[in-house]
């Protein structure tokens, strides 16, 4: 089972999830990472999910043209992509925090929370 590590205010919340899991879905459903986890439309339009992929992003599918919309190329390229359109099949670390230049806060001192 993949296992999701997502980095939110100096914590990092980690859980295995079931193969093809989507974390917006899951997160509308109440299950981690619901409420760390920014969301909205579920569809690929406002970008709420927009999350930052720290790690296993070498795992993930291509961007579809939804990403590619709204992300644009510049963005996609950084490592940004919209939860909404990930279905995980691998382990991934990812934030929904970052600048107006695309990076992620400075690792600190950070809380792990397990489950």
């Amino acid at each position: 089972m993949p296992v999701v590590t997502l980095h939110k205010g100096g914590e990092v919340f980690r859980d295995e999830v079931a193969d093809n899991t989507n974390l917006v879905v899951r997160a509308g459903i109440r299950k981690f990472p619901y409420p760390n986890f920014k969301y909205k439309c579920g569809m690929g339009k406002c970008a709420t999910c927009t999350s930052l992929i720290i790690s296993g992003g070498e795992n993930l599918p291509e961007p579809n043209w939804k990403e590619k919309k709204i992300l644009g190329e510049e963005k996609l390229g950084k490592g940004f992509r919209l939860a909404c359109q990930l279905w995980i099949h691998h382990d991934i670390e990812l934030t929904q925090e970052f600048d107006a230049e695309g990076a992620a806060p400075a690792s600190g001192a950070e809380t792990t929370v397990t489950g």
